[in-house]
Protein backbone atom coordinates (compact mmCIF):
# COMPACT_ATOMS: atom_id res chain seq x y z
CA UNK A 1 0.00 0.00 0.00
CA UNK A 2 1.44 3.51 -0.74
CA UNK A 3 0.08 6.32 1.44
CA UNK A 4 0.00 10.24 0.43
CA UNK A 5 -0.33 13.58 1.88
CA UNK A 6 -2.43 15.82 0.19
CA UNK A 7 -4.26 18.94 0.80
CA UNK A 8 -7.98 19.96 -0.67
CA UNK A 9 -8.88 23.00 -1.87
CA UNK A 10 -10.64 24.42 1.51
CA UNK A 11 -6.92 23.55 3.37
CA UNK A 12 -8.23 19.86 4.45
CA UNK A 13 -4.63 17.91 5.24
CA UNK A 14 -6.04 14.22 3.85
CA UNK A 15 -4.53 10.91 2.98
CA UNK A 16 -5.02 9.37 0.05
CA UNK A 17 -3.99 5.48 0.54
CA UNK A 18 -3.82 3.46 -2.28
CA UNK A 19 -3.60 -0.55 -1.98
CA UNK A 20 -1.38 -2.55 -3.72
CA UNK A 21 -2.80 -5.77 -5.61
CA UNK A 22 -6.65 -4.46 -5.18
CA UNK A 23 -9.14 -6.74 -6.71
CA UNK A 24 -12.66 -5.68 -6.90
CA UNK A 25 -14.99 -8.60 -6.35
CA UNK A 26 -18.69 -6.43 -6.41
CA UNK A 27 -21.66 -5.66 -4.64
CA UNK A 28 -19.82 -7.36 -1.37
CA UNK A 29 -16.94 -5.25 -1.81
CA UNK A 30 -19.26 -2.05 -2.00
CA UNK A 31 -21.33 -2.91 1.33
CA UNK A 32 -18.51 -3.71 3.09
CA UNK A 33 -17.00 0.00 2.23
CA UNK A 34 -20.28 1.35 3.07
CA UNK A 35 -20.18 0.03 6.31
CA UNK A 36 -16.54 1.23 7.08
CA UNK A 37 -17.33 4.69 5.92
CA UNK A 38 -20.32 5.21 8.45
CA UNK A 39 -17.83 4.32 11.47
CA UNK A 40 -17.48 7.26 13.67
CA UNK A 41 -15.67 7.01 17.24
CA UNK A 42 -13.43 9.45 18.71
CA UNK A 43 -10.69 6.74 18.52
CA UNK A 44 -10.92 4.87 14.90
CA UNK A 45 -10.26 7.43 12.26
CA UNK A 46 -13.28 7.87 9.74
CA UNK A 47 -12.81 7.23 5.80
CA UNK A 48 -14.27 10.20 4.12
CA UNK A 49 -14.08 9.38 0.29
CA UNK A 50 -13.66 6.28 -1.62
CA UNK A 51 -12.58 6.48 -5.56
CA UNK A 52 -12.80 2.89 -7.64
CA UNK A 53 -12.01 3.23 -10.77
CA UNK A 54 -11.44 -0.05 -12.81
CA UNK A 55 -8.15 -0.83 -12.08
CA UNK A 56 -7.23 1.64 -9.37
CA UNK A 57 -8.79 1.75 -5.86
CA UNK A 58 -8.46 5.21 -3.85
CA UNK A 59 -9.17 6.01 0.49
CA UNK A 60 -9.08 9.41 1.96
CA UNK A 61 -9.19 10.28 5.35
CA UNK A 62 -9.02 13.78 6.64
CA UNK A 63 -6.21 14.47 8.84
CA UNK A 64 -8.66 16.26 11.45
CA UNK A 65 -5.38 17.94 13.38
CA UNK A 66 -1.95 19.12 11.84
CA UNK A 67 -0.08 17.38 14.12
CA UNK A 68 -0.55 13.17 14.05
CA UNK A 69 2.09 11.23 14.60
CA UNK A 70 2.30 7.13 14.89
CA UNK A 71 2.92 5.13 17.60
CA UNK A 72 5.50 3.77 16.90
CA UNK A 73 7.37 6.84 15.62
CA UNK A 74 7.67 8.56 19.16
CA UNK A 75 11.04 10.94 19.90
CA UNK A 76 12.21 10.63 23.12
CA UNK A 77 11.71 14.54 23.73
CA UNK A 78 7.90 13.87 23.68
CA UNK A 79 7.70 10.95 25.41
CA UNK A 80 4.16 10.14 26.76
CA UNK A 81 3.86 9.81 30.80
CA UNK A 82 2.14 6.62 32.64
CA UNK A 83 -0.88 8.32 32.38
CA UNK A 84 -0.62 8.72 29.10
CA UNK A 85 0.13 5.52 28.38
CA UNK A 86 -3.12 4.20 30.51
CA UNK A 87 -5.41 6.88 28.36
CA UNK A 88 -3.37 5.37 25.19
CA UNK A 89 -4.32 1.79 26.02
CA UNK A 90 -7.84 2.70 27.45
CA UNK A 91 -8.73 4.52 24.21
CA UNK A 92 -7.19 1.86 21.45
CA UNK A 93 -9.51 -0.59 23.68
CA UNK A 94 -12.55 1.58 23.27
CA UNK A 95 -11.72 1.59 19.74
CA UNK A 96 -11.80 -1.98 19.35
CA UNK A 97 -14.90 -2.61 21.49
CA UNK A 98 -16.44 -0.14 19.33
CA UNK A 99 -15.55 -2.12 15.97
CA UNK A 100 -16.34 -5.26 17.67
CA UNK A 101 -19.95 -4.42 19.20
CA UNK A 102 -20.83 -0.58 18.64
CA UNK A 103 -21.36 -0.80 14.36
CA UNK A 104 -24.14 -2.68 12.25
CA UNK A 105 -21.90 -5.26 11.37
CA UNK A 106 -18.81 -6.47 14.07
CA UNK A 107 -15.43 -5.18 12.08
CA UNK A 108 -11.86 -7.09 13.03
CA UNK A 109 -9.63 -5.31 12.55
CA UNK A 110 -6.77 -7.69 11.82
CA UNK A 111 -3.72 -5.70 11.94
CA UNK A 112 -3.77 -3.94 15.49
CA UNK A 113 0.12 -2.93 15.64
CA UNK A 114 1.65 0.96 17.13
CA UNK A 115 2.15 1.95 13.23
CA UNK A 116 -1.58 2.05 12.98
CA UNK A 117 -1.72 3.88 16.16
CA UNK A 118 -2.37 7.50 15.54
CA UNK A 119 -1.78 10.07 18.35
CA UNK A 120 -2.91 13.72 18.41
CA UNK A 121 -0.86 16.12 20.40
CA UNK A 122 -2.42 15.62 23.34
CA UNK A 123 -1.36 11.59 22.96
CA UNK A 124 -5.39 10.82 22.19
CA UNK A 125 -5.12 7.53 20.03
CA UNK A 126 -7.03 6.68 16.74
CA UNK A 127 -6.90 3.32 15.05
CA UNK A 128 -6.35 3.77 11.81
CA UNK A 129 -5.50 1.70 8.38
CA UNK A 130 -8.72 -0.88 8.39
CA UNK A 131 -7.65 -2.50 4.94
CA UNK A 132 -7.06 -5.86 6.41
CA UNK A 133 -10.31 -5.59 7.78
CA UNK A 134 -13.33 -8.24 7.84
CA UNK A 135 -17.33 -7.63 8.63
CA UNK A 136 -19.33 -10.30 10.24
CA UNK A 137 -22.68 -10.27 11.59
CA UNK A 138 -22.67 -9.81 15.12
CA UNK A 139 -24.29 -13.20 15.50
CA UNK A 140 -21.94 -15.09 14.03
CA UNK A 141 -19.97 -16.96 16.85
CA UNK A 142 -16.78 -18.04 14.23
CA UNK A 143 -15.53 -16.85 11.55
CA UNK A 144 -13.63 -18.20 8.45
CA UNK A 145 -10.19 -17.71 7.58
CA UNK A 146 -9.36 -18.63 4.05
CA UNK A 147 -5.63 -16.92 4.33
CA UNK A 148 -3.11 -15.08 6.96
CA UNK A 149 -4.17 -11.78 8.04
CA UNK A 150 -2.13 -8.79 9.75
CA UNK A 151 1.23 -8.49 10.46
CA UNK A 152 3.44 -11.10 9.72
CA UNK A 153 5.00 -12.69 13.38
CA UNK A 154 2.12 -12.13 15.44
CA UNK A 155 -1.14 -13.86 15.73
CA UNK A 156 -3.78 -12.77 18.20
CA UNK A 157 -4.32 -15.26 21.23
CA UNK A 158 -7.99 -15.90 20.89
CA UNK A 159 -7.43 -16.66 16.85
CA UNK A 160 -4.88 -19.67 17.96
CA UNK A 161 -6.96 -20.45 20.69
CA UNK A 162 -9.96 -20.17 18.77
CA UNK A 163 -11.37 -18.79 21.74
CA UNK A 164 -13.99 -15.64 20.77
CA UNK A 165 -15.55 -14.45 23.83
CA UNK A 166 -17.16 -11.25 24.07
CA UNK A 167 -15.16 -7.75 23.78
Amino acid sequence: RTVFKGRLSNDVLVAVKVPNNFKATGEEFINEVGSICRIHHVNVTQLDFVQMEIKELLFMSTCQMNHWRSLSLQPESCSPTWENLRDIAIGIAKGIEYLHQGCDQQILHFNIKPHNILLDLNFNPKISDSGLAKLCSKEQSAISMTAARGTMGYIAPEVLSRNFGKV
